[in-house]
């Protein structure tokens, strides 16, 4: 059984510690939070104990590998420690809001043989990951475009708003890599706009957009094209389409079920989508803990690394850079 210790309690690290407590090759050794009222939370719906500090997770031999979902501005500092410690770790996304910040990260971490994986669960959703597999195995023939759409079902809060990094850091950035891994090619130009459509007062107080739109091109000619919005109000919308010469693979919304009715005056009336990441991307979790085990039991790379981070990020600051300027920026000019 590979001990695993989850470092933040809040929505995403509590859904973590629960999964991990549920997997039948790991356990929940202990969580930690500087909330102790949100660890003793999880500590006592999960049976795991509590740790006061990172700290006395990164050094107690009762702790194989640790999950870090704490704050962002946590997370390149937490990934040192837990490289130096020993500790496999999956870090949750982003690294860090900056790209600097990450860049140094790689350089104090480079060399070492600890097995690193990043949280971009969308690449452990089976329909996703069925897409990549059909491009990869050339049943739609040469890959043309790839269209990603991601719609959140509702306007995050204010106060998480203020620290997310903006929406290309914070949201776009699961895309970004979701774009890398059908394309099977680095990204070397992008072009962004953003515009304020959802709660534009808001968000011309906060610097930020809720709406927007990247294409990114590859060396060889491929396009992927993002769409983004904070808020759809049918449900959280989640589409992935792969286009070629021979075809089309699409990965569509999930709902609850798939019964649909009609009647008089109506037709294919369905059950409304997931609400929100948890709910839509369970399979996803549930695998991309599965995964994070196999590494650590293995000793290998994971399916998602380090540097899968950086470059996703590294998309993200050319798609800023790309709406500040008003054209299409090359990713070499920000990495």
């Amino acid at each position: 059984m590979i001990r695993i210790a989850v470092l933040g309690c809040g929505r995403i690290g509590a859904m973590h510690a629960a999964n991990i407590a549920a997997h039948s090759r790991a356990r929940l050794a202990a969580v930690q939070d500087i909330n102790s009222a949100a660890a003793e939370a999880v500590a006592a719906s999960t049976g795991a104990r509590v740790m006061r500090t990172a700290a006395d997770i990164f050094s107690s031999p009762d702790v194989d590998a640790v999950l870090i979902a704490t704050a962002t501005d946590t997370h390149a500092d937490l990934l040192e420690q837990a490289v130096a410690a020993g500790k496999p770790v999956l870090c949750e996304k982003p690294i860090d809001l900056s790209l600097d910040r990450v860049n140094r990260c790689a350089v104090a971490i480079r060399g070492a043989a600890t097995p690193i994986q990043l949280g971009f669960v969308r690449r452990f959703d089976p329909g996703h990951k069925a897409v990549r597999d059909a491009v990869s195995a050339r049943e739609i023939g040469d890959l043309h475009q790839v269209a990603i759409t991601s719609r959140a079902p509702g306007l995050a809060p204010e106060a998480y708003l203020k620290v997310s990094g903006g929406i290309f850091r914070d949201m776009t950035i699961h895309d970004f890599d979701m774009a890398r891994f059908v394309l099977g090619e680095e990204p070397e130009v992008v072009f962004a706009t953003a515009l304020r459509l959802v709660a534009p007062a808001l968000m011309e107080k906060l610097g930020e957009y809720d709406t927007v739109t990247a294409v990114l091109t590859t060396a060889s000619g491929k396009q992927a094209v993002i769409t983004n919005s904070r808020e759809a109000v049918y449900g959280y919308d989640q589409r992935v389409e792969a286009f070629g010469s021979n075809g089309m693979a699409v990965s569509e919304n999930r709902r609850p079920h798939e019964m649909q009715i009609s009647g008089k005056g109506f037709s294919s009336h369905a059950a409304p989508l997931l609400n929100f990441f948890i709910e839509r991307y369970q399979e996803a979790f549930d695998a991309e803990i599965d995964a994070f085990v196999e590494a650590v039991e293995r000793q290998r790379p994971p399916v998602v690394g380090f540097e899968d981070g950086r470059r996703a990020l590294a998309l993200a600051e050319a798609a800023l850079k790309s709406v500040a300027e008003g054209r299409a920026v090359k990713v070499s000019e920000v990495l």
